[in-house]
């Protein structure tokens, strides 16, 4: 199959841009070419000339001779108005915004079947790492049980400099900022929330769920302090920001964002620096493994130039498992072993929300306690404290765990 002609109208030529342009410039049997890139900063000196660039948007909207546009700007409701009107043009669309994607799916959805144009968007998650079109095209539905990962390699490299160097959060969160890997409000980073974008896209293509940002739990790593990672350290354990996804015995799914301590024999203990690192389970397959670089510019402006090449040999993602509409709900039911930290004078009442409590810590002023909680009273826990309670996990308690652990409250 032959390759066609790619003429590309370009959104942003921030970080990942000017990769893209770098990486386009040393693949020349791609056959795609930029032929015109649109910026909002009229002022902002860049690397190549200034006859490359336009401010005006309808500039490649309008060109019908540019079939793909690729979007690679921050502003997640600006880039919904683009992508929204170059599909509606029948031109295809790469990508980069997990908060549009995620927030937008279902139009979006809707705008690639009305106008048969593809919109592709492998760098909105994991960066460098293929798993989007893994999940899309090799794990049928009925087969895939979970899956889990570090997705987010900003929050990946502040814990990796707090375990492997000693630095405090402050200081592993202001490395980030200057290296690029942070912005200077990382909140999205740093709250969970830009993990929880990437699960809800995750989850569309490996169970054909379409969730709503609002339906999934989210727990950044801002709260956590010298405690769970004295706690860690003694046990051995590292801390990882994972989002994870699974269907429970009744075939109803869980899904949420929450730093976990991951043990030694963890696949993603590992998984350090800006890496990304996902493990899938089915159920005759057992156990894959997936990991790559999940930040910077070139890891993902790989991702947009995959997307780029998908399109030069007419792919599109075919959605088949949303298409297939099977009866699937998301439930807060999961029940979780976590470890909560807490300040003295709070200590009993929130022991109230859990269901059993395996362990119970307090000095003069703080603690922790670790038990079994279910995400439901979690999030409802989270909510009345203004998010700023620290939860560290430790492990999803499975059905037969949990009926041990009733027992023994029982007895």
């Amino acid at each position: 199959m032959s390759r066609k002609q790619l003429n590309i109208g370009l959104f942003g030529f921030g970080c990942v841009g000017n990769g893209l342009y770098e990486v386009l410039q040393k693949t020349p049997a791609l056959r795609a070419n930029i032929k015109n890139i649109c910026v909002k900063d009229k002022n902002k000196e860049r690397e190549i000339a200034a006859e490359n660039f336009t401010f005006d948007k309808n500039d490649i909207l309008n060109d019908n001779d540019i079939n793909v546009v690729v979007e690679l700007i921050d502003d997640a409701d600006a880039a919904f108005e683009i992508v929204s009107a170059a599909l509606k043009k029948g031109k295809a669309v790469v990508s980069a915004n997990k908060k549009m994607v995620a927030e937008h799916f279902t139009e979006l959805l809707q705008l690639q079947k009305e106008y048969n144009a593809p919109l592709l968007y492998e760098a909105a998650a994991c960066a460098s790492m293929p798993i989007i079109r893994n999940l899309e095209e090799y794990y049928d539905n009925d087969l895939l049980e979970s899956i889990e990962g570090i997705v987010n390699g900003s929050t990946n490299y502040i814990l990796t400099k707090t375990f492997a160097e000693n630095l405090s959060y402050e200081a592993a969160l202001k490395e980030a900022q200057e290296k690029g890997f942070a912005e200077s409000n990382p909140i999205l980073d740093t709250g969970g929330f830009d993990a929880k974008y990437k699960l809800l896209i995750l989850l569309a293509h490996s169970f054909g769920y379409i969730a709503n940002p609002d339906d999934v739990f989210n727990i950044g790593i801002d709260n956590i302090g010298e405690l769970e990672l004295k706690y860690a350290k003694e046990k051995g354990y590292k801390i990882k920001l994972v989002a994870q996804a699974f269907k429970g015995a009744n075939g109803n799914l869980s899904a949420f964002v929450i730093p976990k301590f991951v043990t030694p024999e963890d696949r993603l203990y590992n998984v350090d620096d800006v890496f990304n690192g996902v493990i899938t389970k089915t159920s005759f397959a057992d156990t894959h493994f997936f990991v790559g670089r999940g930040a910077g510019s070139f890891p993902t402006a790989s991702a947009v130039l995959s997307d780029i090449s998908a399109l030069s040999y007419d792919y599109k993602y075919e959605y088949k498992k949303i298409y297939r509409q099977e009866d699937v709900r998301l439930t807060n039911d999961a029940e979780l072993k976590v470890l909560l930290r807490h300040k003295k004078e709070n200590a009993e009442a929130l022991k109230l929300h859990f269901n059993t409590v395996e362990e119970a810590y307090t000095n003069s002023n703080s603690g922790y306690i670790t038990g079994n909680i279910t995400l439901d009273n979690l999030k409802a826990l989270q909510a009345k404290n203004n998010g700023e309670l620290s939860f560290i996990l430790l492990n999803v308690v499975t059905e037969q765990e949990a009926a041990v652990a009733e027992t023994v409250a029982l007895a």
